[in-house]
C-alpha cells in the first residue's frame, strides 16, 4: 500500500517566524508578481519550507504543501476517480486545488518523486502556465495567484535523483544556507527560549560539525536540530544529554565516528 499523501492547504493567519540571509523575500515577492516559478536549493533543515510559509503568509496567499517520497505520482498530485457512495467521482489532487483555487503551490524535496511528476510540472512551469487532466479531458489555465515552487537538497543528489535540465531551467532559483552565527544564535534563542549567551556554544558546535560533511559526516547540524538541542536544555535537560540526543544521534549510526564527535562536543562545550 502507497504512504497516505501529506497535503497540507491553509491560509495562515500569523506570519511565521523567518529571519532573512539575503534578499530572498525580495526576490519571491518579484518572481510573484511576474508568475515566475522558483526552486528553493539548500541543506535539511535550513529554513526552506518555513521560508515558503513565511510568504505565503506575507503575500496573504493559501499554501499547499506536499512532502514528496519516492511514491509520489504524477496522479497523487493531480487527483484521481474515487468511490463516494456507490458513485466514482473525481477528487482534485493538491496541485489541481492549487489551480483551480489560486495561492502557492509548495513541493518540498521535489527529486523524491517519480519522474512523471515532472511531465505535469512542465507545463505549469513555463510560460502556458497550464495543467492537463487526461483523465477528466480538461486544461486548466492557472490564474495569475498560483505560484509554483520546489525545492531539494543539492547534498544528496544522485545520478538517479537529480532534477534534469529541462526542469531545472524552467524555475529561477535560491540558494540557501545556515545563517551567519549572530543571527543563527538569535533564531535558536527567539524559538527555543533558551538564553543567547547559553545557544552561542550551542551554534559554534554547529559550525565545527557542519565542517565535517562530505567527510565523515553526509549531512551537518540543521538549525532546525539546534533548535531542538536548546529547547530540551530550556526544559531543564542536562547540556551533555541534550547535545548527545539532539547533535549528535541524528547525524550518524557508526560508533567510531560518533565517538569522534562527542569528542568535538567535549572540546568546543568544556
Amino acid at each position: 500500500m502507497k504512504p497516505a499523501l501529506h497535503a497540507v492547504a491553509a491560509t495562515l493567519p500569523a506570519l511565521p517566524l523567518y529571519t532573512p540571509a539575503g534578499n530572498e523575500c525580495a526576490l519571491f515577492e518579484h518572481a510573484w508578481k511576474r508568475r515566475v516559478p522558483l526552486l528553493l536549493k539548500g541543506p535539511t533543515g535550513c529554513g526552506k519550507t518555513r521560508f515558503v510559509a513565511h510568504m505565503a503568509a506575507r503575500l496573504g496567499l493559501p499554501l499547499f504543501t506536499v512532502s514528496c517520497h519516492d511514491d509520489l505520482t504524477a496522479a497523487d498530485l493531480t487527483g484521481r476517480y474515487l468511490l463516494k457512495g456507490g458513485e466514482t467521482v473525481w477528487v482534485d489532487g493538491p496541485l489541481t486545488r492549487a489551480v483551480r483555487e489560486g495561492g502557492i503551490c509548495y513541493l518540498d524535496e521535489v527529486v523524491e518523486a517519480r519522474k512523471d511528476v515532472a511531465v505535469v510540472l512542465h507545463p505549469l512551469a513555463d510560460d502556458r502556465r497550464v495543467l492537463p487532466l487526461e483523465r477528466t479531458g480538461e486544461e486548466l489555465q492557472a490564474p495569475p495567484h498560483f505560484m509554483l515552487v520546489v525545492s531539494y537538497n543539492p547534498g544528496y543528489q544522485s545520478l538517479l535523483k537529480a532534477l534534469k535540465p529541462s526542469t531545472r531551467q524552467r524555475f529561477a532559483a535560491i540558494e540557501f544556507g545556515f545563517l551567519a552565527p549572530e543571527q543563527e544564535i538569535a533564531v535558536v534563542a527567539a524559538e527555543s527560549g533558551l538564553p543567547s549567551e547559553r545557544v552561542a556554544p550551542l551554534v559554534a558546535l554547529a559550525g565545527r560539525l557542519r565542517k565535517l560533511k562530505g567527510h565523515d559526516l553526509e549531512e551537518g547540524v540543521s538549525t532546525r536540530l539546534l533548535v531542538y538541542c536548546a529547547s530540551l536544555i530550556s526544559e531543564g535537560l542536562s547540556v551533555r544529554d541534550a547535545v548527545l540526543a539532539s547533535l549528535i544521534e541524528p547525524l550518524t549510526d557508526d560508533a567510531d565516528v560518533k565517538a569522534a564527535l562527542i569528542e568535538v562536543a567535549s572540546a568546543v562545550m568544556g
